[in-house]
């Protein structure tokens, strides 16, 4: 009898130790799963001669996965929340006619509002050469273009010379955005031979991951640039296709007339700028986990005629 009275107490045990459990398990789902705040950039956009809305937060939908975040707040970058810091990176191997571009480049500087700082460099050897620093004095901007060398250097990559511009770009509250002109080739990893056919760069998806943990967007504007990649048309293919992944997943704008210098980027510029007019900062609760990282969203809206670039993923900092 004593031996059944004490299986009996253990089992009571046993059950309300479970109940109290599933009771705490209970407790937490119904307070919900923590949550950080992540803000980021995004551009709108609206078919050619319609009106631009004005979006409200209610406007935008954020998923990862199969999963609705919810968004706490959408201010137009305007006013007081304008300020946005440009760099105009210039690749070295460009072809030395680009200087036809030099004056509608200038322009589209000193075009710029006070609430915009330009910086001007140019890419070689896994770097930037910086010519102008951040500066709110446009005319300095402008006058400090030139023309590229027309040469690759010892290691040419516009993806590991945009990638070491972010690694060292302080932190600020202002949106960082970066407008490229290459031809996208990579000719840092010429030693490997050519590709004959279509392939992704990994130093592409590199500077990607570091735009998406620096909030950075990423536009370019292919122009041709000098030796042999010039004339070949897997060479050239390539080098536009990582380019334009590379602001596709950036939520930046790629700007191309098939492998051919353009005749003015006078209308890239101008559509650019409609871009930068009409972007937003746009906050929602992530779910961190155990370790920061970027996780993968996907934006959407349901006002008629939008459309919402951004980035592919956002940094998310760690579980406190």
């Amino acid at each position: 009898m004593a031996m059944r009275r004490k299986r009996i107490i253990s089992s009571l045990l046993v059950l309300g130790g479970m109940l109290g459990s599933f009771s705490s398990m209970h407790a937490e789902d119904a307070m919900g799963s923590p949550t950080v705040p992540v803000t980021m950039t995004i551009s709108a956009s609206v078919a050619k001669d319609k009106r631009m809305p004005e979006l409200n937060a209610q406007d935008v939908l954020v998923k990862r996965g199969s999963e609705r975040l919810q968004v706490t707040d959408l201010v137009p970058a305007r006013g007081d929340r304008a300020g946005l810091d440009l760099y105009i990176l210039i690749d070295e191997t460009s072809d030395p006619r680009f200087g036809t571009h030099l004056d509608d480049l200038r322009a589209f500087i000193q075009a710029q509002p006070e609430t915009t700082a330009i910086g001007v460099g140019y890419m070689s050897n896994a770097t930037v050469r910086i010519a102008a620093d951040l500066t709110t004095d446009h005319a300095q901007a402008a006058a400090a273009l030139r023309l590229p060398m027309g040469t690759a250097g010892a290691y040419g990559s516009p993806y590991l010379s945009v990638s070491s511009l972010m690694k060292l770009w302080p932190q600020d509250d202002h949106r960082r955005e970066v407008l490229m002109f290459t031809d996208g080739v990579d000719r840092a990893r010429s030693h490997l031979g050519w590709h004959r056919g279509y392939s992704s760069n990994p130093d592409a998806d590199t500077a990607a991951n570091i735009a998406q943990k620096t909030g950075t967007m990423i536009h370019t504007i292919y122009v041709p640039g000098v030796g042999r990649a010039r004339h070949n048309y897997w060479i050239g293919t390539n080098g536009q296709m990582n380019m334009a992944r590379l602001s596709d997943m950036t939520g930046g704008e790629s700007f191309y007339l098939g492998l051919h210098s353009p005749v003015s980027i006078g209308p890239y510029l101008s559509s650019l700028q409609q871009v930068l007019d009409n972007q937003y900062l746009l906050s929602f609760s992530a779910k961190p986990g155990k370790k920061a990282g970027l996780q993968n969203v996907k934006l959407s809206t349901e006002v008629a005629g939008v459309e919402l670039s951004a980035h592919d993923a956002v940094w998310v900092p760690a579980a406190k």
